[in-house]
């Protein structure tokens, strides 16, 4: 941030309250985005981002994701949450959801492969990650400096040397767990993924592929929290070795910069004004989809 004009302080109730800067850009969407024109990988025709955003109707709302590169865990987990939350969001009068990913179309198209996604998220190709940038989102640890390669900026990003700082925090929830949490997006992607042959498998499947039984039912004394310790962790490690590992080359990103920047996420009502937004603070540190619901 550069000075207090640069950013206002918004309260967002995300596994607690917690409050952290947002960009004014953030909170201004339709804004900051207006001109950005992105290729809908869906149609093949561009779309400006901005206008879309205020083009949103009287009663209805539009969900836009300023995704990471297409291998990132959180693309990955933007994805995997919007997909689970979908149904609720449209109850709540999000009609359009649209997901920008910092690649290029084909890597577009290969991650909505490995995650089934359903048409209605509407995926656009952005392989210079401007439009994150435009919207505020976090371009990761020291992105001027030269003396740092982008794949060492990564590195000290994952061991929690900031700014900024967050990443310690969301990749630990993954290994402690959380008592009043909610699993059912996490057992979702897990099913996604087993069925598609990604490993670890930790369900017990019926014979209609329905969720019979979680080995994390049997964790000791804390079996009965709502995320168990290692649960997160375990759908990361499926997304790591699944999809990063073994799809490197379909999903890297071309710019070497979109390696290190993160994302974010709005929701916008009437004429593009801001319901909610985010940004992420660090690496696996996206928005708890179930809190943002309950906010619109």
């Amino acid at each position: 941030m550069r000075g207090p004009a640069a950013s206002i302080l918004v309260l967002l109730h995300v596994a607690g309250t917690s409050a952290f800067v947002v960009p004014l850009s953030a909170a201004s969407p339709a804004k900051s985005l207006d001109g950005m024109v992105l290729t809908s990988i869906t149609t093949g025709q561009g779309v400006d981002l901005g206008k879309a955003l205020s083009a949103t109707a009287l009663g209805t709302k539009t969900l836009l994701v300023l995704g990471t590169h297409a291998a990132d865990f959180n693309m990955v987990e933007y994805a995997q949450r919007v997909r689970y939350f979908l149904p609720k969001l449209q109850n709540k009068g999000v009609l359009r959801f649209m997901i920008v990913v910092n690649g290029k179309a084909s890597s577009c198209r290969k991650l909505a492969e490995l995650l089934d996604l359903p048409e209605t998220m509407e995926l656009y190709a952005d392989p210079s990650g401007e439009a994150g940038r435009r919207f505020g989102v976090s371009r990761g640890f020291r992105p001027d400096d030269g003396r740092f390669s982008p794949a060492l900026r990564l590195f000290c990003m994952g061991i929690g040397i900031g700014p900024p700082w967050a990443t310690l925090g969301a990749v630990g929830s993954g290994y402690v767990g959380a008592p009043t949490g909610r699993r059912d997006y996490i057992e979702d992607a897990l099913l996604q993924g087993q069925l598609a042959g990604r490993w670890p498998s930790v369900l017990e499947l019926g014979p209609d592929n329905s969720i019979q039984r979680n080995r994390f039912d049997d964790f000791p004394l804390l079996r009965s929290w709502g995320i168990r310790p290692f649960e997160l962790a375990t759908l990361r490690l499926q997304n790591l070795v699944g999809i990063q590992f073994n799809h490197w080359e379909a999903l890297k990103p071309d710019e070497p910069q979109c390696l290190t920047q993160l994302g974010g996420c709005v929701v916008v009502g009437d004429a593009g004004e801001s319901l909610y937004s985010w940004v992420d603070r660090g690496l696996c540190d996206v928005p708890d989809f179930q809190s943002l619901v309950d906010t619109l």
